[in-house]
């Protein structure tokens, strides 16, 4: 898709230009190490977010100039004053995407585009500013064929895309923050839990923990809608849970699981086979990506009922209690699917059916048809091209 130059500009002549411009991607300026680490023997066992790529793509923002070059450069640390937004006001948003590559040695993301338009939403929420989300997945895409080597030859792995946009301004005000960095890293990643690849985990509900309530930021990617969530996380390890079951409001609604939406199949009080999951109105559930994938494949599946409403505790154990509920299941970028087997519930224990033939799994295994390249799809977004050169330096 994008030809690396010839030559590589010095990262230190790094001019200033509107990125709501279309030609920031040209723009790019590449900063390429020679001292390459070595890759991890088995990518399937790479832990989720622990192993990183080379480099990183790293684009710098300021009231007064704009937008700067975007730079491909080593993976480095970043140098910040003690009192930048960021480390005082959460100042911060990222995104969950991945590179997949398939059976003719193309690298594809899923929906990119979806994740870019969410992204500018948590920006404007967080008062950060805009960017040309298209231009900036023009970059991913170029960091991505730079560390093409990265990305797994496997179905158990695949290259994780972390784009992140902090406010850096050194300052303790409460305000919106003077200059940003936009920036992405890349980790190689297995499967999300240590469970395994599809394999059904334990929740935790306790009405006592909310994560998000309505008028608030569920609905936005931002770094501190997750740091509250790690405490009641560990709670639920202690209990033998994987995985945490939001709840909200006195009914008990059911909201998300972990940092995954979720979903439940059933047949419904009138009778009828429906796929349910929380609606998007009230803004407590974040937009996945993987959400809106499920819904629209199942709808043209048109197999059963699919709809977006509430369904509280009570409705699920109603469902249990006279065997209507067929299976209940997580879904994010992360672990794509995740069948549920058991739910805390106020330290009561519900165990759920999961059938050898679920939709969990016809989900899972057409979700990755479409990641892996197995079928041709207009989600698939190929980032680079077979015929691409290798980057050689």
């Amino acid at each position: 898709m994008y030809s690396l130059p010839h030559t590589y500009p010095s990262s230190t002549n790094i001019k200033h230009v509107p990125f709501l411009s279309h030609k920031q991607a040209d723009d790019l300026v590449y900063d390429i190490t020679k001292d390459r680490k070595p890759k991890p023997a088995n990518m399937d066992e790479c832990k989720f977010g622990r192993e990183f790529t080379d480099h990183m793509l790293s684009i710098e923002w300021n009231k007064d100039e704009g937008w700067n070059r975007p730079v491909i450069q080593p993976l480095q640390n970043i140098s910040l004053h003690p009192a930048t937004a960021v480390f005082h006001y959460a100042t911060e948003l990222f995104e969950g995407m991945k590179a997949y590559r398939t059976p003719e040695n193309e690298i594809s993301f899923f929906r990119p585009q979806m994740n870019m338009d969410r992204m500018l939403r948590s920006a404007h929420r967080a008062c950060l500013p805009q960017f040309d989300g298209e231009e900036f997945l023009k970059c991913i895409a170029e960091l991505v064929r730079v560390e093409q080597e990265w990305v797994p030859n496997s179905r158990n792995a695949s290259l994780y895309m972390r784009p992140t946009f902090i406010g850096t301004e050194p300052t303790l005000g409460v305000d919106k923050s003077g200059s940003a960095l936009l920036y992405c890293i890349l980790c190689p990643v297995g499967s999300y839990f240590s469970t395994g690849t599809f394999e059904p985990v334990s929740l935790m509900a306790d009405p006592r923990y909310i994560r998000a309530s309505k008028g608030g930021f569920g609905a936005y990617k931002l770094g501190s809608n997750y740091g509250p969530t790690i405490r009641v996380q560990e709670e639920a390890a202690k209990k033998g849970c994987e995985q945490v079951l939001w709840l909200y409001g006195s009914d008990h609604k059911i909201t998300e699981v972990g940092t995954m939406n979720m979903f439940i199949h059933w047949y419904n009080e009138d009778g009828e086979k429906e796929l349910a999951t929380m609606g998007l109105d009230e803004g407590i559930v974040l937009p996945g990506i993987t959400r809106q994938s499920i819904l629209d494949i199942t709808r043209e599946w048109g197999d059963f009922k699919v709809t977006e409403r509430t369904i509280t505790m009570s409705d699920l154990t109603k469902a249990l209690n006279e065997n209507r509920l067929i299976e209940m299941f997580g879904a994010g970028t992360a672990c794509v699917v995740c069948p549920i087997k058991r739910i805390l519930y106020v330290d009561q224990p519900l165990y759920i059916p999961t059938p050898v033939d679920s939709l969990a799994l016809r989900l899972y295994k057409s979700l990755g048809a479409i990641q892996y390249g197995d079928i041709k799809h207009d989600w698939t977004y190929i980032a680079v091209e077979k015929t691409k050169p290798r980057l050689v330096i």
